[in-house]
């Protein structure tokens, strides 16, 4: 019962965001916004809308392990599977910008969540928390990103200067926010206490469940949006998609739910904020290696081993 409610639980909140980006995508049209802000903001929000709303459901249960476990674990599936799995099907160019900014920012946030989460390693206190002061600084960074996201929007408004006309009635737009919204809420919820339900039952830890189960079904936008993205050879989005995402996950999301309740950090959980430093770290590198600056078919095939192993051993 707890994993069809767990199940139940995933279609509504992706339904549930889906419904949000489209309702207040049709929103902004009315308000003459245009269609590459509303890429960069409504559409980018949307896709981590679920890992959002289950962390901050996490972080008022004192689910620490599912919070901590549903970033780290969702930016990993990100990186390695899903750009594993998109790379296979078409290699992904990777544009200058995403390469020198975005991508390195992703590393960056990578290696401050490890600092932050590092409080025993480095004083030597017997444990580590990330604090609400840690929270703020995190979301500090994101508005440093959100800031460079509107200077490239208004550089390169020339490039979408018309919009696309409104195709919904703004009752109906208004009508799929809210109902978005109310999905949001209920999946989200469904998921944090199913999840916690079936690690006691199984006697899994609820850091393997955030890592794995969690962190995967709200990751789903984004593999959606960039196997599409691949297979229509629109790499550009493909990969943008997953870079913005983690950098979503980790300022925005992760700030967010420590300002709300601190997050205590396990011992297990420093090999987990490792290997996120060592992925963002080889897809930086992949992307020089061989012609041009893309990830090619065999570093893909490389990344989901990678995760494939990884998930093996967590379980086993």
């Amino acid at each position: 019962m707890q994993i069809i409610i767990l199940l139940v639980g995933f279609v509504a909140l992706i339904f549930g965001a889906d419904k949000l980006v489209d309702g207040a995508s049709a929103i902004a049209r009315r308000l003459k916004v245009s269609d590459l802000v509303i890429g960069l903001t409504i559409v980018a929000f949307g896709t981590s809308f679920p890992e959002l709303v289950v962390n901050v459901s996490a972080a008022l249960k004192g689910s620490n392990d599912i919070a901590l476990g549903n970033i780290v674990g969702s930016n990993l599936f990100n990186i390695l599977a899903i750009l594993g799995i998109s790379s296979l099907i078409f290699p992904l160019v990777v544009k200058h910008s995403t390469t020198w900014i975005e991508i390195p920012l992703a590393l960056l946030s990578a290696i401050v969540i490890f600092v932050i989460a590092s409080d025993n390693l480095i004083d030597h206190t017997g444990i580590s928390i990330i604090t609400r002061v840690d929270g703020i600084i995190l979301l500090l960074f994101f508005a440093i990103f959100m800031g460079y996201i509107i200077q490239s929007a208004l550089k390169n408004r020339h490039l979408n200067e018309s919009t696309e006309a409104p195709t919904m009635k703004l009752g109906i737009a208004i009508m799929w926010v809210v109902l978005g919204l109310g999905l949001l809420m209920v999946g989200g919820e469904a998921i944090v206490r199913s999840a916690i339900a079936i690690a006691h039952q199984f006697g899994v830890s609820e850091r393997i469940i955030g890592l794995t189960i969690v962190s995967i079904g709200t990751s789903l936008p984004e593999l959606a949006t960039s196997v599409v993205a691949a297979r229509k050879k629109n790499t550009d989005i493909a990969i943008a998609n997953i870079v913005g995402s983690n950098i979503f996950n980790a300022f925005f999301i992760l700030g967010t739910t420590a300002c709300i309740m601190p997050i205590t950090v396990s011992v297990e959980s420093y090999y987990d904020l490792l290997l996120n430093i060592v992925a963002s770290t080889l897809l930086f590198v992949f992307i020089f290696t061989g012609r041009g600056r893309k990830l090619d078919r065999w570093e893909g095939l490389i990344f989901l081993l990678m995760y494939i192993s990884y998930t093996v051993w967590l379980v086993f």
